[in-house]
């Protein structure tokens, strides 16, 4: 990969360029080190472009894969990951992820090609009404009607994708826009938005009302959800959690907020949550919500989640505080601004021994479990050799199912950043792109991603990415023939009528890796998975493992459909 590419001509330099030529140059002053794309007809100026502008560009098989890449890319680095699609059918196989990179608020910069703009709203060949299309899944969108203006939008768009409540920004191109000139002078733009101020500083009288909260309060929750993450603010959860002896839950999208071993760690909460984690949001009676959108697959039904609980809720999207629970102290402000004034305050501390001591009760009489079988290899088995091999180390993405599950559940995760989901949306297809933007965003770790033999199926082309780039990703794919989860609800709902979720005519995953040209096993059984696994970790290199698993196995505990979190299911196997 290149690393930061310079370039003289950015440097306040005024003279007149075609529009590919600015996007070249504006990447390169945001310090965008990688473009994950696929050409077409009207982005053909832009790619003249890129062919010698020095930026590592990724071509994916498909633009769903693109998209993917730039989500698992940007989860990692921090930084807003950039796409390039074509007009047309280019431009509308990246919905899905866009819709994904907003719900799990992922910043990205997504450049589109459109037709030239003296026969847009004429159904020329490849047109496609993306703005339109767009708009509800995109935190901002753009199409550029003066090359003059694209510079200005550039650096906007960045702006927005990187700063508040992160998510994507597309700006779509025409193609006479790419080819016509104009002046560049990026570096002497200032951005002005004045209807978008996010608001990072928590108000000090808010923060006060948490503190008198916490003082007050018998059995106080954190619930750490993605905004955690996206603020860095780990450390300074770790420490006020800490500080305070609150115990913590996590959404998730929130794993790696803290330590999963930590003794103050309860958790993954929601429907396929812990039994401490979740019956310690329905007993608390002060529940601080930090970073989370409060989602429906973590509260269960409504009317009895945290029923005794006086609610706290700190995110930097005014728009989500009291949209779904009730909140008693709001507080607007960056996760890691709002974390650093209360350990600043460093109230008084409550005594929380005896609900500590209750919560520590619950994880040793209910912990996770499952069913051990002789000669079966159990789903929930393969995830704890996965993390025994990486030592826990790994990078993990996932794909969307019961492997999603089971990952969170037994994949501890000790750092944060190290984990890259769809937890919104529940994209299938996205964890294998997502593992190649993880990868090349910190090409010097071990990057695990657990697929579903199912939705691995959806793009499994990007595995041609993986063999070209040498990627050390080991591809673990959790295999029982089904779409996994779809299967456990028709089981346990629908009477055990598998109307098409079954998935017994499968390719040889195997072989199908070999024609990559990628190393490839195949295991059965857990002295198989064993061998296997000892192998691909000490291998520098891609590699595809094909576990075949208990076909019929659940994801527990369960809360199901309706139910509130006090009401799981399937907590002791």
């Amino acid at each position: 990969m290149a690393g930061n590419v310079k370039t003289q001509e950015a440097k306040s330099v005024h003279h007149k360029m075609n529009g590919g030529r600015m996007l070249i140059e504006a990447l390169k002053a945001e310090g965008v080190e990688v473009i994950f794309g696929y050409p077409g007809g009207s982005v053909l100026p832009i790619y003249d472009e890129i062919y010698d502008s020095g930026i590592h560009h990724v071509l994916t098989r498909h633009e769903q894969g693109a998209i993917h890449a730039a989500e698992g890319y940007a989860r990692i680095s921090g930084k807003p990951g950039v796409v390039i699609a074509t007009s047309g059918p280019g431009a509308t196989n990246i919905i899905t992820g866009l819709a994904d990179a907003m719900m799990d608020s992922l910043p990205l910069v997504v450049f589109t090609g459109q037709v030239a703009t003296g026969v847009i709203g004429s159904d020329a060949f490849q047109e496609a009404d993306v703005m339109g299309i767009t708009m509800p899944i995109t935190k901002y969108s753009y199409q550029v009607r003066e090359t003059k203006e694209f510079p200005k939008i550039i650096k906007e768009a960045f702006h927005i994708a990187n700063s508040g409540r992160k998510g994507p920004v597309l700006i779509d191109i025409p193609k006479d826009m790419a080819i016509s000139e104009d002046e560049f002078n990026y570096d002497e733009i200032e951005v002005n938005i004045p209807s978008y101020q996010p608001n990072y500083t928590p108000n000090h009288f808010q923060i006060r009302k948490v503190v008198e909260a916490v003082s007050s309060a018998k059995k106080p929750i954190i619930l750490a959800g993605a905004g955690v993450l996206h603020a860095n603010a780990n450390e300074e959860l770790r420490v006020y959690a800490e500080q305070q002896s609150i115990p913590v839950v996590s959404t998730l999208l929130g794993l790696g907020g803290i330590p999963g071993n930590h003794e103050l760690f309860l958790g993954m909460a929601g429907m396929h949550g812990t039994y401490t984690a979740n019956m310690a949001i329905y007993e608390c009676d002060l529940l601080i919500n930090i970073g989370s959108r409060f989602d429906d697959r973590v509260t269960g039904n409504l009317s009895t989640f945290a029923p005794n609980a006086k609610v706290v809720h700190i995110d930097i999207d005014p728009a989500e505080i009291g949209k779904n629970v009730q909140t008693h102290i709001p507080v607007v402000a960056d996760a890691r601004e709002a974390l650093k004034a209360l350990i600043a305050e460093d109230g008084a501390r409550g005594d929380f021994s005896i609900w500590l001591k209750k919560l520590r009760n619950w994880q040793q009489e209910y912990p996770l479990a499952y069913k051990k079988e002789i000669n079966v290899l159990k789903p929930q088995r393969l995830v704890e050799l996965v993390h025994q091999y990486t030592n826990g180390n790994a990078i993990v993405t996932t794909d969307v199912g019961q492997h999603q599950m089971w990952a969170a559940q037994y994949y501890s995760l000790e750092n944060p950043n190290k984990w890259v989901t769809s937890g919104g949306l529940g994209t299938m297809g996205f964890g294998l792109p997502a593992s190649i933007g993880a990868a090349l965003a910190q090409p010097n770790e071990t990057v695990v991603s657990f697929v579903g033999d199912a939705g691995f199926q959806m793009t499994l082309q990007e595995l041609s990415v993986l063999q070209e780039k040498n990627l050390n990703i080991k591809v673990v794919i959790v295999n029982n023939q089904a779409l996994g989860m779809v299967r456990q609800w028709q089981e346990l709902f629908y009477e055990e009528r598998y109307s098409h979720s079954l998935v017994p005519n499968q390719p040889d995953f195997v072989k199908l890796a070999e024609a990559y040209g990628m190393k490839a096993y195949r295991a059965t059984n857990e002295e198989e998975a064993e061998s296997v696994l000892k192998e691909a970790m000490e291998y520098n290199g891609p590699v595809l493992l094909d576990f075949h698993v208990a076909p019929k196995e659940k994801v527990y505990p369960m809360v199901a459909p309706g139910k509130g979190l006090h009401e799981m299911v399937g907590v002791k196997p």
